[in-house]
């Protein structure tokens, strides 16, 4: 079993999203094994994409991550990674296939909706940036 982290973007809270994001999880048999709402500040979302400090769209990046609520999750399931990415669509949702959320959703690159990562490793760091190890069930 493999675990992720998505976040329902502060546009995806503000569309009154965050229920068609489950619901896309749960059709397509993604469990969910934490979750919470959140509201960043600006130095936690830094500290969160801290891989990216050094890439031109860092500040906007932080600055958007933090301007609103966001819902933090725990994804299980096979795969999960790579599914839950297909899930989402392209990171520029011009790019995104049909059906996706970015495509169905979002306005602009850095207004897609949701994050997912990328990878094993990047999921077990974004995953203990946002939850110990007592809020994760399963």
């Amino acid at each position: 079993m493999e675990r992720t982290l998505s976040i329902v973007k502060p546009d995806g809270v503000k569309k009154g999203l965050i229920g068609e994001v489950i619901k896309r999880f749960e059709k397509n048999n993604i469990r969910i094994t934490a979750m919470k709402m959140l509201h960043l500040t600006k130095k936690e979302a830094e500290g969160f994409y801290a891989v990216h400090k050094t890439k031109p769209f860092f500040d906007s990046l932080t600055t958007f991550i933090s301007s609103g609520p966001v819902v933090v999750m725990v994804l299980e399931g096979e795969d999960v990674i790579k599914r839950n990415r297909d899930l989402m669509g392209a990171t520029n949702p011009k790019d995104a296939l049909p059906g996706t959320i970015r495509k169905d959703f979002a306005n602009s690159i850095e207004s897609n909706i949701v994050h997912g990562s990328d990878a094993p490793e990047t999921a077990a760091f974004e995953i203990s940036y946002y939850f110990n190890a007592l809020e994760v069930c399963g």
